[in-house]
């Protein structure tokens, strides 16, 4: 099932004048380096080449602006916790990213990609606790499902949910295997203001 909707790339941003005008409604997307955030948002929008993906970690620098339309953006926010990535380079990170949850009234959903193996990390739960702090809802994509068996990955979720509050998605995600799109399309689609939109498309 393609993604009902067409983002193009908009602009990217290295700081916070540089963000788009604040109106309408945007999804964000974060992650660790190297948890397959960008294949994520290709696979989900059903395109290829959206987000670039790289097998070196840390190569999202910017926040990058996808258009839906002219009130509906996707955004997709620096991957973190890259050890090799200078520091200085992190703390910029840092500040760019404490700025966009600090000061986006339009982000009404935040996607977090972390790999089922993996679990969350402290970073991950600062990136909950900023979207807590900015009343901003979230959901888990568990990626990289395929890399384990189905009563293992489904093991996993059950252990990585016992960490976490009851009503905060949960998905198991895996782009080869088409794993969790559609939930995850649904769930992109009612932050968006588009519920029913992809059974229309059917």
């Amino acid at each position: 099932m393609a993604f009902p909707l067409h983002p193009d790339f908009l602009k990217s941003a290295q700081k916070p004048t540089q963000f788009p005008a604040d109106s309408g409604r945007e999804v964000a997307f974060s992650g660790r380096s190297n948890s397959g955030k960008s294949s994520a948002i290709n696979a989900i929008t059903a395109r290829r080449g959206l987000a670039r993906t790289s097998k070196t970690p840390g190569r999202t620098q910017l926040i990058n602006f996808f258009e839906i339309d002219e009130t509906l953006r996707l955004v997709d926010l620096p991957g973190y916790g890259y050890a090799k990535v200078a520091a200085a380079v992190r703390q910029e990170w840092r500040v760019l990213l404490e700025a966009y949850f600090r000061e986006r009234t339009s982000l009404v959903g935040l996607f977090i990609t972390v790999d089922v193996r993996r679990g969350l990390n402290d970073l991950d739960q600062v990136m909950l606790a900023w979207s807590r702090g900015a009343n901003v809802a979230a959901a888990i994509l568990l990626t990289k499902a395929d890399k384990l068996s189905r009563s293992a990955r489904l093991q996993r979720r059950r252990v990585i949910a016992m960490t976490l509050p009851e009503d905060l998605p949960l998905i198991l995600f895996s782009v080869p295997g088409r794993l969790g799109l559609d939930e995850a399309r649904d769930q992109l689609l009612v932050w968006l203001g588009k519920v029913g939109q992809r059974e229309r498309s059917q």
